[in-house]
């Protein structure tokens, strides 16, 4: 069985200068899936021997994207950490680093591109540029364009983020960023149900028990995350459009009632116009935007539907 003994990070050089990086894991003889995540995700969406993967649920041995079975391709979205472009980074952009990363694995093609969030926009965006190149696409929770509600709300986050950076309270601004973004990302219901009926704080102006919630959600990611990049790749989002009629190959979307970010409307528009859609998969989820990253049981039979039909690895091959 060829395979890789765990996984593969390699730099990869961009057309235009400048250098992404990404990583293979999973069979290196099986079908090559790009997985590609929300603007907080990396290249490591499955579990290593020390660090757990951002969707070690939905990638790995035996899971909906099992690398028992298939190569997995994933990448850091540009910019790197640090790193000040000098004009605004889109999804093409990202769509362009992917398909540097195939050249640089000697791969003329990805089988299929499962993408979430910013990532199915991305999807969207090399399945338009590049329809030679990608088998097929399942885009979960990831319209054609931002709807003008989120972007308000992501304008509103990168306005804090700006505004930490110049008091030199960066830290701060990315987990007040945060703690804002993480009420677009889950529903009222999932916060009355968690939160409904706690008992206010004893002093005037005290964090409620939501609230304590939230600064803990801001804390951790703003001890790992950048504001300028933050505020790069929010921008990319709000920036994101591709013409639905021109998105190649077999197309799954996959959408949730309750997502405020990405409203079901729109993702029936995509669907509507997409010219060679395969299935669309609708479900309520008291999570919100984050249903893909929570309903395993969606998401998966939806995964696992959509890449079944990829050729078999020669040691599975009738």
């Amino acid at each position: 069985m060829a395979r890789l003994s765990d996984f593969r990070d390699f730099d990869v050089a961009l057309p235009g200068g400048g250098t992404a990086y990404a990583r293979l894991t999973g069979r290196a003889d099986g079908p090559l899936v790009v997985v590609a995540g929300g603007i907080s995700a990396d290249r490591a969406p499955a579990s290593d021997a020390g660090r757990r993967g951002w969707w070690e649920w939905a990638v790995g041995p035996g899971a909906p994207v099992d690398t028992d079975r298939l190569a997995v391709l994933a990448i850091d979205w540009l910019p790197a950490a640090g790193a000040a472009p000098d004009r605004p980074v889109t999804t093409q952009d990202q769509a362009r680093a992917i398909a540097a990363a195939l050249d640089a694995l000697g791969r003329t093609r990805a089988d299929a591109f499962v993408g979430a969030s910013y990532g199915g926009c991305v999807g969207l965006a090399f399945a338009e540029l590049f329809p030679e190149r990608i088998g097929r696409l399942v885009a979960l929770s990831a319209p054609h364009r931002a709807h003008p509600t989120a972007t308000a709300w992501r304008g509103v986050q990168r306005r804090i983020l700006e505004l930490g950076r110049e008091a030199g309270r960066e830290a701060e601004a990315l987990s007040l960023a945060r703690q804002l973004a993480m009420t677009t990302y889950r529903t009222t219901e999932e916060l009355g149900l968690r939160f409904g009926g706690a008992p206010p704080p004893a002093v005037v102006g005290a964090p409620h028990p939501v609230c304590d919630w939230l600064i803990a959600r801001g804390e951790a990611h703003a001890a790992r995350a950048d504001a300028q990049r933050q505020i790069i790749l929010t921008d990319s989002l709000d920036r994101h459009a591709v013409e639905p009629e021109r998105v190649a190959g077999p197309l799954t979307v996959v959408g949730f009632t309750d997502d405020r970010l990405v409203p079901i409307a729109d993702l029936h528009e995509l669907a509507a116009r997409a010219s060679n859609l395969c299935r669309f998969v609708e479900a309520p989820s008291v999570f919100g935007h984050d249903a893909f990253l929570k309903e395993r049981e969606v998401v998966g039979r939806a995964l696992r539907t959509a890449l079944l039909p990829l050729p078999a690895c020669p040691e599975f091959a009738a």
